[in-house]
């Protein structure tokens, strides 16, 4: 099994992503003392990349990041790779749900349609990098629903959930359709090859 350092310093994602990793790789704390990754790419890859390098060097191991964006086509693609940072900066999940909503108040539900995609990036220390991407395709709902996940899952109902929302979803369930989990599994197969 592989030791992985974990870029994020979102709990909710690392606890996300361990589940996700069980049995498949050991994911290792953020180190401690490192201050924070300035996200400024303007893509999921982007920021992926700066986190990688960032804490592999920082670590002096291969340390693994990700970033992640909700792309709501009603609103040309935004939040997208603004996503956590949607309401502005040191924003609450909760405020970054109700702009979203705000801003999709008036847009039917047949026009909701919406994707969660992630970007993880393993960065080593020999300087080389991999990337993986996970999609998973949507609709925005008209209220938040369920009290489970974070961030936008309680207004996000993925197609294959049978219109619950990822919040409504225990996490096993979430964690077997999520862009999250579709990433990680795609870059453990491409570490398998």
């Amino acid at each position: 099994m592989i030791e992985l350092v974990c870029a994020s310093a979102n709990g909710d994602k690392v606890a996300e992503m361990a589940e996700v990793l069980k049995g498949r790789a050991v994911l290792l704390a953020r180190p401690a003392g490192m201050g924070e990754v300035v996200e400024d790419a303007d893509t999921l890859t982007g920021n992926a990349l700066l986190k990688a390098r960032a804490v592999c060097d920082f670590a002096g191991a291969a340390a693994l990041a990700d970033d992640t964006g909700l792309e709501v086509d009603a609103l040309g693609g935004a939040p997208g790779v603004w996503s956590a940072r949607y309401a502005g900066a040191g924003a609450s999940y909760a405020d970054n749900v109700d702009k979203l909503l705000s801003e999709m108040r008036d847009v039917a539900w047949e026009q909701r349609t919406a994707r969660f995609r992630s970007v993880v990036a393993l960065g080593f220390p020999d300087g080389t990098s991999l990337t993986a991407e996970g999609v998973v395709e949507g609709t925005i709902t008209t209220e938040p629903r369920g009290s489970g996940g974070f961030g936008y899952d309680p207004v996000f109902a993925p197609v294959e959930a049978g219109g619950l929302t990822f919040a409504e979803l225990g996490a096993g369930a979430k964690n077997a359709i999520s862009h999250r989990a579709r990433a990680l599994r795609a870059l453990l197969e491409l570490l398998r090859t």
